[in-house]
C-alpha cells in the first residue's frame, strides 16, 4: 500500500499550473463529498451498497439526483444518493444547500469591511467564478437582519456604571430622495470595566421624546442602573435621563466642549486659550476649577466673552467627574471610548456613499461592530478603585 507522500506525488505529477491544481482539488472534493454522502445513506438504510439482497429490508437505494454547489474551488456538480421512500435527509450537503466551504462567512466578512456588492463579486470571482451573484450576496447579508434584531433586543446586565451616547450621520435613500439620518449608539462599561455596545437606533430628529424611547428600551431590556452618562450636548437628553434613571449624573463631554469653545478663536491664540481651558478641567478639585474659570474669564472675556459664559451655563453637567479619583476622570469626562468606535465605523461607512435602506445601515454597522468589539478584551485602566467609588456614592444616594 502506498504511503501518503507517494500518493501525493502520483496525484500531482501532471499538475503544471494553478488551474491544474484547482481541477485536481475539485475532483478530490467531488469524490470525497459523494463518498461521504453515500456513507450517510448506508447508515440511514442499515446495509452496505453491495450487500446481499437478504440484508435489504424495506427501504432501498433509488439512484441519484444531480445538484450544483459553489465551493472554494468553484462549482461542483454532485450526485446526491436517494432512497426509494424519500426519507433520506443528507447532513453534509443539506437538501436546499447550494453553498459550501464558508462562502457565507466570506461574504459577510467583506460586507463588514464596507465593500459594495460589486466589490464583493470582484473579490470572490477569482475563487468562485461567476457563482457569486448580486442576489446571493444580498440574500446572505439580508440573513444578518435576524441577528441584528436578536442582538438589539437581547437582555442586558442590570448595571453599567458608565454609559456613553453619541451618533453617526449616514446618507440613506428614502422615497426616491437621499436624506441624512443619524445612527445613535449606546456604549456601556460593565461592572468589570469592559466595553459593550448596547444598541443602535435611527432617527432624523433627536429630542427628549426620542431619548426617552431609547432609555426606556435599555431599561426594559434589563439595564436597571447607571451612574454616569457621558454625552456630547445631545438635545433633550438630561430631561430623559432624569425620567428613566433619576439617580444618574449627566456628564457633558469636556473634549467636545473645548472644541466648540475654540471654534471662533484665531489660530494665533488657539494654543493659549486651549491651555488655559485645560487648567479648568485638569484642576485637582472643583473649587480649584472654579477659580481657574474665573482666571480664564479675566484673561479672555474682552476677546471671547461667550466662552466663559458657556462654561458657567453648563457648569453643573461639566463637573460631575471631579467627584472621582483623578485616574478615572478622563474615562468619565470624554466620549473617547465611543468616538474611537465611531472612527472605526466611519472608515467602513465611507465606502458606502448612499445606503439603499435603513436595514442596510443596520447590517453594516452590526457586522463592523462585531469585528471591532473583538479587540475589547481589557478593562478600563484603574477601573477597580473607580468602581468602589461608584458603589459607595450610589449606595449613599439610595439612603
Amino acid at each position: 500500500m502506498k504511503n501518503t507522500d507517494d500518493l501525493i506525488v502520483e496525484l500531482t505529477k501532471n499538475c503544471k499550473t494553478q488551474e491544474d491544481f484547482n481541477d485536481l482539488f475539485r475532483s478530490l472534493k467531488k469524490r470525497g463529498l459523494e463518498a461521504a454522502l453515500s456513507g450517510e445513506l448506508t447508515e440511514h438504510l442499515g446495509y452496505d451498497k453491495h450487500s446481499r439482497s437478504t440484508a435489504r429490508k424495506g427501504n432501498s437505494r433509488n439512484g441519484y439526483s444531480k445538484k450544483t454547489v459553489t465551493t472554494a474551488q468553484g462549482k461542483l456538480e454532485l450526485e446526491i444518493p436517494r432512497d426509494r421512500e424519500g426519507e433520506f435527509e443528507p447532513q453534509l450537503v443539506e437538501r436546499h444547500q447550494t453553498r459550501f466551504d464558508g462562502i457565507d462567512e466570506k461574504i459577510t466578512s467583506l460586507y463588514a469591511r464596507g465593500l459594495s456588492v460589486r466589490d464583493i463579486q470582484e473579490e470572490l470571482s477569482d475563487i468562485y467564478g461567476d457563482g457569486v451573484s448580486a442576489t446571493l450576496i444580498s440574500n446572505v447579508t439580508n440573513a444578518v437582519i435576524d441577528d441584528v434584531k436578536a442582538w438589539q433586543s437581547r437582555a442586558l446586565e442590570p448595571l453599567y456604571p458608565i454609559l456613553y451616547l453619541d451618533c453617526l450621520v449616514v446618507k440613506v435613500r428614502q422615497d426616491k430622495r437621499v436624506i441624512n439620518k443619524a445612527i445613535y449608539l449606546a456604549l456601556g462599561v460593565d461592572a468589570d470595566g469592559h466595553k459593550e455596545l448596547l444598541g443602535m437606533w435611527m432617527s432624523q430628529n433627536e429630542g427628549a421624546k426620542f431619548w426617552l424611547g431609547v432609555l426606556t428600551d435599555l431599561k426594559n431590556r434589563g439595564l436597571e442602573n447607571t451612574f454616569i452618562v457621558c454625552v456630547d450636548g445631545l438635545s433633550g437628553f438630561p430631561e430623559a435621563i432624569e425620567a428613566v434613571y433619576p439617580k444618574a449624573q449627566v456628564q457633558s463631554c469636556i473634549v467636545h466642549k473645548v472644541r466648540s469653545s475654540l471654534k471662533y478663536v484665531s489660530w494665533k491664540q488657539r494654543k493659549q486659550v486651549a491651555s488655559d481651558l485645560r487648567k479648568i478641567y485638569a484642576a485637582d478639585t472643583i473649587e480649584a476649577a472654579e477659580l481657574a474659570l474665573e482666571d480664564f474669564a479675566n484673561q479672555w472675556d474682552d476677546d471671547f466673552p461667550s466662552i466663559s459664559q458657556s462654561w458657567l451655563k453648563d457648569w453643573e453637567q461639566l463637573t460631575p467627574f471631579f467627584a472621582y479619583p483623578k485616574d478615572i476622570r478622563k474615562a468619565i469626562y470624554t466620549t473617547n471610548a465611543i468616538e474611537s468606535l465611531n472612527m472605526s465605523l466611519r472608515k467602513v461607512i465611507k465606502n458606502k456613499r448612499v445606503f439603499p435602506s435603513d436595514d442596510s445601515v443596520f447590517k453594516l454597522i452590526y457586522l463592523a461592530m462585531r469585528n471591532i468589539s473583538k479587540k475589547w478584551t481589557m478593562p478600563i485602566h484603574n477601573w477597580k478603585p473607580a468602581m468602589n467609588q461608584f458603589m459607595i456614592r450610589f449606595d449613599q444616594s439610595q439612603d
